[in-house]
């Protein structure tokens, strides 16, 4: 049984279904969605410190969701 967790920001926006992961930009750690051509969505309200406590974060699924 997968555990996989999918954007919601993505679907909704982009009619698209892709797995959540840790990515990074300036600004810092996120969690959010990319497809072969780079980011797609940030689903995460917040910026991590680093990439473990985004990785944390997103496997206990515990962070704040970006609302739109």
């Amino acid at each position: 049984m997968s555990n996989q967790q999918y954007g919601r920001l993505a679907l909704k926006f982009c009619q698209v279904s892709l797995p959540l992961q840790v990515l990074k930009s300036n600004a810092g750690f996120y969690i959010g969605t990319r497809d072969d051509e780079g980011p797609v969505s940030r689903e995460s309200d917040c910026y991590f410190a680093s990439r473990e406590e985004a990785e944390q974060a997103l496997a206990s699924d515990d962070w704040p969701r970006l609302v739109m």
